[in-house]
């Protein structure tokens, strides 16, 4: 019978668990180690996937095995996908880049810019963008690329940027800025994110770097503002916040942290930081130490990963979503070393510890190498405490192991440096507008609504939080 949330504690330390004396089946010491775990670790986590079987769909995750809860949302699967782009990159085992390959493509829609028709009436802007980040990261990578006459990794980026920065994906509310979903009628198209906009900021930042285009640095740098105008980032600590609801002019702050809202966050920082350099480099230097600063101290507590909003409350707390963060904050960080080298010796020996952990606690299943959420624990949690050991779970750990290999991998590359990818400035259907967009400034009124809506923070952030649960 599974045990009660609020028993989860204590049942770490005494019991419900699988024994605690079996022996950690991965290794990192040295880098055949790491080799070696991450081969491993990479084939189970592909045994979630089905879509490369007869009769299933490429490229997405099906409905969840019996031991994890929730099914996978559509964006999951181009996480996925960008987690084997840095596994083959940070390795070399391309074993697995023709199913990669095949699944970015399959979900790229008639328009080419990741809004496949089977998905549309369910889209987030955050959805929309992880697939197009991964296409990013295929180009920067130097994946190798799709045959001729087929959608290029640059070009499939590009599409997902322009539509949106698109007018039509935007409008004048809170000053600006991207909402969640992109259908008006879905749940949570009155909330304004800090991950939508996030991920829009990340991709920018990315693509000004690796085509030198300055228009896309300007729409990164308004984006940023756009996220310190409406205070979804404190600067006196560097929290990164959710978001808030157009009904309130988005002044209703949902305070909840989130780990990968603030690592999208320090890794575009960081690629500004690169790309501007001795221009803008300094504001954005200060920019990714303060992010640095609050990362490491909310969500690496004692060296190792940890989802601040929900594994403080284990149980069942953690959204099938949220079971996959580890992993993205884990890459993310690795690249932010190569982007601002400075980084180095906070970043690394926190990423060494924290795969540590992570590999530790992987004793679960029959193999007894499974892998499970908790990893400050030092123990796998078995199912019938908590169903936390799914693909999010697996990808996570191979993420933390593979990126380990960070020092012995190029940097991310450009046009410039030998990067192959072909690009579109006219991919989604939408020219590419070169004119400079210009944040609104906070008004009298602003401040007033900040006022008027005091009462409103509390019931309005307590809504979004249940509808982020049931998302899931």
């Amino acid at each position: 019978m599974p045990c009660p949330g609020q028993c989860l504690t204590a049942l770490l330390a005494v019991g419900c668990l699988l024994p605690t004396a079996q022996a950690a089946y991965y290794k990192i010491n040295t880098r055949d180690e790491i080799l070696a775990s991450a081969r491993t670790l990479a084939y189970d986590m592909m045994l979630f996937y089905k879509g490369n079987q007869t009769g299933q769909t490429p490229g997405i995750l099906p409905g969840p095995p019996t031991e994890h809860k929730g099914d996978y949302y559509w964006w999951e699967g181009g996480a996925l996908w960008g987690t084997m782009v840095d596994y083959w990159h940070l390795t070399g085992d391309n074993s697995y880049n023709a199913v990669t390959t095949q699944a970015l493509l399959h979900q790229v829609g008639a328009g080419r810019d990741y809004q496949p028709v089977n998905h549309t009436a369910s889209l987030g802007n955050d959805d929309q963008a992880f697939w197009g980040m991964s296409a990013m990261l295929a180009a920067e990578t130097r994946f190798p690329d799709p045959p001729p006459g087929q959608p290029q990794w640059l070009a499939l980026a590009q599409a997902v940027f322009n539509t949106q920065a698109d007018p039509a994906r935007r409008d004048k509310t809170c000053g600006g800025g991207l909402r969640w979903q992109i259908p008006a009628v879905n749940v949570g198209y009155d909330y304004k994110n800090t991950v939508a906009n996030a991920c829009f900021f990340n991709l920018g930042a990315r693509l000004a770097r690796y085509t030198r285009n300055d228009t896309y640095a300007a729409w990164a740098e308004h984006t940023f503002d756009w996220l310190l105008a409406r205070r979804y980032i404190d600067t006196a600590e560097w929290r990164v916040f959710d978001g808030g609801h157009v009904g309130h002019n988005c002044t209703d702050v949902n305070r909840a942290q989130f780990s990968y809202n603030a690592a999208l966050l320090l890794q575009g920082a960081a690629y500004m930081h690169n790309y501007t350099g001795g221009g803008g480099g300094a504001v954005w230097r200060r920019r990714v130490d303060g992010l640095l600063d609050g990362m490491l101290r909310d969500f690496f507590p004692g060296g190792v990963a940890y989802e601040l909003p929900c594994e403080s409350r284990p149980g069942g707390a953690c959204t099938a979503d949220m079971l996959s963060f580890k992993g993205y904050v884990h890459r993310w960080l690795a690249v932010v070393t190569q982007l601002a080298p400075h980084t180095r010796g906070r970043i690394l020996p926190v990423l060494r510890s924290s795969a540590a952990a992570a590999v530790g606690q992987c004793t679960g299943g029959r193999t007894r190498r499974r892998c499970g959420f908790y990893w400050s624990s030092g123990v796998y949690v078995d199912p019938s405490v908590d169903r936390t050991s799914g693909a999010g779970e697996a990808m996570n750990v191979l993420a933390a192991v593979s990126s380990l290999l960070i020092d012995a991998t190029d940097a991310p590359t450009t046009n410039l440096t030998g990067g192959t990818s072909t690009g579109d400035y006219g991919g989604g259907g939408r020219r590419f507008k070169s004119k400079r967009p210009q944040p609104k400034p906070i008004t009298t009124v602003d401040r007033v609504a900040a006022v008027m809506f005091t009462v409103g923070v509390v019931i309005s952030n307590g809504l979004i939080w249940t509808l982020m649960m049931l998302r899931n």
